[in-house]
C-alpha cells in the first residue's frame, strides 16, 4: 500500500498531482526513472515517471492526465487514501554531465517528468534553458520549479495567452540558431518530441526523449512496450525510457498509442453508460 499524503488538481481538474509514501523507492530513484500504480486489486497497471523524489520525507511525486477509466480511478484517491500496489524505481536513469548549453523541451504532463531532469542537470553544471509549451497558459504545469531549475526559461501558447504565440519548435529553433547547443531533451507528446527531433537532427544536436509506450510488467518480459529505435526492438520499461532522439520510430508510435487511447475511451463510454443507466 502507497498512502497519498499531498494532492493538487492542476491545469482544470484534468490533470492531478500525487505526492505518495514512499521510503525506498525515494532514496533509490533517479531522474528519467519511472514507478508502477495500482489503483486497487483489479485495477489496471499504469506506468508513471516521477516527477520529484523527497528522500528525508519518503515520498515521490507522480503527475498524471486523467485520459479513460484508469486514470479517472487514480483521480478518485483523495489525501489519505492508499494505492494498492507501487513499483519501482524501474528504467535506466538519465545519464547526466556537464557538457555544456543544454536544451528542456517539455509540452503537458511531459513537463513532469522533465523537472527532475532538468534540475539534475542544472546542478551539474549546464547552462540550462528551458522550453515549456501548453495550449493555453491554464493549462501549463510546474512553471516555477521548471524557472528554478533554468537560467533561461521560455513559455509557449497555442492561444498567445502567455509568452510566444505558438509551438515549443518556433523558440527552439531560435535557440539553436543563436547559441553552440550540446544536447536537447524534450519530452511531451509524440508529435512535439518527433518535430523537436527532426529541427535538432538538421543542426546534428544530441537529443534525448523519453517515450510513453504501453506497458504492461515493466520487467521486459510481456513485450508490449516494443518500439523501434535505429531499426532494432528495444523495450521501453528495460532499454529506456529515454532513447536518441534521431533513432525513433515515432510514426509506429503514434498508432500503437492511438489503438490504445481509442480502446481506454470505449472502455471509458460503457463505464459511464453503466453509471447512467
Amino acid at each position: 500500500m502507497a498512502k497519498i499524503v499531498y494532492r493538487e488538481e492542476m491545469a482544470q481538474g484534468t490533470i492531478i498531482l500525487n505526492e505518495i509514501e514512499a521510503p525506498r523507492i525515494s532514496r533509490k530513484a533517479k531522474p528519467g526513472q519511472f514507478v508502477i500504480l495500482q489503483a486497487d486489486e483489479t485495477g489496471e497497471r499504469i506506468p508513471l515517471t516521477m516527477a520529484d523524489t523527497n528522500p528525508e520525507k519518503g515520498t515521490i511525486t507522480i503527475i498524471y492526465m486523467v485520459v479513460g477509466k484508469s486514470t479517472a480511478r487514480f483521480k478518485e484517491l483523495q489525501v489519505g487514501d492508499e494505492y494498492y500496489a507501487l513499483i519501482g524505481p524501474l528504467g535506466a536513469p538519465t545519464h547526466v554531465e556537464n557538457v555544456g548549453k543544454v536544451v528542456c523541451v517539455g509540452g503537458g504532463t511531459g513537463i513532469a517528468v522533465l523537472h527532475p531532469i532538468t534540475r539534475a542537470l542544472k546542478e551539474a553544471g549546464n547552462e540550462v534553458t528551458t522550453i515549456l509549451g501548453s495550449r493555453s497558459y491554464d493549462l501549463l504545469i510546474m512553471e516555477e520549479k521548471m524557472r528554478a531549475a533554468s537560467d533561461h526559461f521560455h513559455i509557449c501558447t497555442d492561444d498567445g495567452s502567455e509568452g510566444h504565440h505558438g509551438f515549443v519548435t518556433d523558440v527552439l529553433k531560435e535557440v539553436l540558431a543563436k547559441d553552440d547547443i550540446a544536447m536537447v531533451v524534450a519530452i511531451g507528446p509524440i508529435p512535439m518530441m518527433k518535430f523537436c527531433s527532426l529541427i535538432t537532427k538538421e543542426k546534428g544536436v544530441k537529443t534525448l526523449v523519453s517515450l510513453n509506450p504501453i506497458m504492461v510488467d515493466g520487467t521486459g518480459m510481456c513485450g508490449c512496450c516494443r518500439v523501434t529505435v535505429g531499426g532494432e526492438t528495444k523495450f521501453a520499461c528495460v532499454d529506456g525510457p529515454e532513447f536518441d532522439a534521431h533513432k525513433v520510430d515515432f510514426d509506429e508510435l503514434a498508432k500503437r498509442l492511438a489503438s490504445y487511447l481509442e480502446d481506454e475511451r470505449a472502455s471509458m463510454d460503457a463505464h459511464n453508460n453503466c453509471k447512467i443507466q
